[in-house]
């Protein structure tokens, strides 16, 4: 059970705190009264929160992550940590695997009571698999446990949310082609409610006496193909639309490609699919309930729909 008031005035700095899950984390830390710093490259894009924080309660640090002495610079006077650095480009073992122990050790000097490292369950990827991506994660861990012994790590299947470059790239997509290919199509994925992976790093950080050292794998509550994933997005604008399935060699091919919106190892952890292992905890032992995409999907889908609200619920 979370800690009632356990953040109440302390300072936690978020790491990459500018992005997707950033602005997740941060309403859940600013709703408990914590006092937090947003730590990007770009903290100007997470200034949108300042409306949510009371005054004094809310911090920007200009910060770059592969960089050393920016970093320990960001995190003086953290109480606690939540690293959510991510990338698909650029020197991933630096960024992913090196600098997030850098982050631990810093927060360690500081004296901070916790540090949350949110991972990837690619941390794990399938035996015999070399994937930059999942070796940086992984590495990262391990710099991370390294140096905080007490930890938690968070495993997150891939994030869905309202404003998400995950649905919302496919949305786009079915909303303007009658035909469309689908890469991967039976490879199956646990998406997981941005909202609740950012609850579950909150509840870590209220009470690392019961969750630090450990690593937690946090899926959603159903697993879905790709095939099942696109024919969702189109049910929910009332669109009828075509599905081809890919071949795997055609696929590769394309990700290999410049300039496509899927890299090379985004399309190996899409082929070998995205589910929790049942190796290690999950929601369940931080109290929480994972919402499943059908939620929000036909809500979410309105603005993609012919005629947007107005639509009579026919085919389009």
């Amino acid at each position: 059970m979370a800690k009632s008031g356990a953040l109440d005035g302390k300072l936690v700095v978020l790491m990459g705190g500018s992005g997707f899950i950033g602005n997740y984390v941060a309403q859940a830390l600013l709703s408990r009264g914590a006092r937090v710093r947003i730590a990007s490259r770009n903290p100007e894009k997470a200034f949108k929160l300042k409306p949510l924080a009371n005054l004094g309660q809310m911090q920007f640090a200009r910060c770059d992550a592969s960089d050393r002495q920016s970093v320990e610079r960001c995190i003086v006077g953290a109480d606690a940590v939540v690293n959510l650095v991510g990338a698909f480009d650029g020197d991933l073992y630096r960024l992913m695997g090196e600098a997030p122990g850098w982050m631990a050790e810093a927060a360690a000097r500081q004296g901070a009571s916790a540090f949350v490292h949110v991972s990837a369950i690619a941390a794990e990827p399938e035996e015999g698999t070399e994937i930059e991506y999942a070796g940086a994660k992984k590495l990262g861990e391990e710099r991370v446990l390294a140096a905080f012994p007490k930890a938690t790590i968070l495993r997150p299947s891939i994030l869905f949310g309202k404003d998400d470059n995950f649905i919302n790239m496919f949305a786009g997509l079915i909303s303007a082609l009658p035909v469309l290919p689908v890469f991967a199509p039976d490879s199956k994925l646990q998406v997981v409610y941005v909202d609740d992976v950012a609850e579950a790093a909150v509840r870590a950080l209220e009470d690392p006496g019961t969750h630090g050292g450990k690593t937690y794998e946090l899926g959603g509550p159903e697993q879905l193909s790709m095939m099942e994933i696109n024919q969702a997005i189109a049910t929910a604008q009332n669109r009828n639309r075509s599905f081809l399935p890919m071949p795997d060699a055609l696929s590769a091919t394309f990700a290999a490609l410049p300039g496509t919106p899927m890299g090379s190892d985004q399309w190996q952890l899409l082929k070998q699919g995205n589910v929790v292992s049942g190796d290690f905890p999950g929601f369940a032992k931080l109290g929480i309930e994972p919402k499943p995409l059908g939620l929000f999907l036909d809500k979410w889908m309105v603005r993609y729909r012919k005629h947007g609200r107005f639509n009579e619920r026919l085919r389009a």
